[in-house]
């Protein structure tokens, strides 16, 4: 995979990109983490003959700050990766999110871009599940003290912490090598502004807001859930299922949330089969056309 830097309206954001001619994968990852979490899908994407693309999201884990004062709520972060898209010159976009990039791409898709053609949502924030209840205090503190959320994230500096249910330990069922980790917590650890960045995101989510998005889908959607996850309960992604048009549910085997780590075969095979199987945007009839 090649490697670019985007200048965006933001800052700067590393992106990857596999080329080809394929139809291109938009794979979106999470708080805390980066496009790493999806190295393993790529590969077999890439096997399959379509493009992937994977940006480095202001989420906490990327090495170079944003410009002062730029927004990076939700909205804001799904907003550039239409920039994202803009700028690589892409058509036809399967966007594939998990964990909190899932609730950036629902954000993304509910906007109805013309370069969307279908999304794929790995275990991620649903409705009012947003963010999951173990880490809903994170919000309150980065709005109000997020002096006290960088003292209380220091012990990650420690690699039982980084493997243990308060970071990674519950995420995922294989686990993730322990010098992954702490190169991904590094940033936030380390620099000011990369912890302004991530507290920027964390402040502005809005369960109303997601739960506005799901009603507003209008691609071939798929969900595929996990049956060992902890936080993205199945109850969501069967309501999801249920309320938009043309949606389809699978389950996904022997993984906690970060199914790209846990099942990063079975993950791709999945997105790789929706996109031979569906013809992309506008092949779904809005809300109000089902329901005539």
């Amino acid at each position: 995979m090649t490697t670019q830097t985007l200048q965006l309206s933001a800052g700067p954001i590393r992106v990857r990109d596999s080329g080809g001619d394929g139809e291109p994968v938009l794979l979106v990852h999470g708080l805390f983490v980066d496009g790493r979490l999806w190295d393993g899908v790529a590969a077999h994407l890439a096997a399959e003959g379509l493009r992937v693309v994977i940006p480095d999201l202001p989420l906490g884990a990327h090495k170079t700050p944003m410009r002062p004062g730029a927004p990076l709520a939700p909205a804001d972060v799904a907003a550039l990766l239409g920039e994202i898209v803009a700028e690589l010159g892409l058509e036809r976009v399967t966007l594939v999110g998990n964990d909190s990039g899932g609730a950036i791409s629902q954000l993304a898709a509910a906007t109805h871009p013309d370069w969307l053609a279908r999304l794929v949502l790995t275990p991620c924030d649903l409705y009012e599940n947003y963010p999951p209840p173990a880490f809903g205090g994170l919000v309150p503190l980065a709005r109000r003290t997020p002096w006290l959320l960088t003292a209380l994230m220091q012990p990650l500096r420690l690699g039982a912490v980084r493997r243990s249910p308060l970071f990674a330990g519950w995420l995922t069922k294989r686990g993730v090598d322990d010098a992954l980790l702490a190169d991904l917590v590094a940033p936030f650890l380390s620099n000011a502004a990369v912890r302004r960045d991530a507290y920027a995101f964390t402040a502005g989510i809005d369960k109303a807001q997601l739960v506005r998005a799901a009603g507003e889908l209008r691609v071939p959607v798929l969900v595929m859930w996990a049956d060992g996850d902890r936080f993205f309960k199945r109850r969501f992604a069967e309501r999801l299922a249920a309320e938009v048009p043309g949606a389809r549910l699978e389950r996904i085997d022997d993984s906690y949330a970060f199914t790209p780590i846990d099942q990063p075969e079975r993950t791709a095979e999945l997105i790789a089969e929706h996109v031979r199987s569906t013809p992309g945007a506008g092949s779904v009839p809005a809300r109000e056309a089902a329901s005539a």
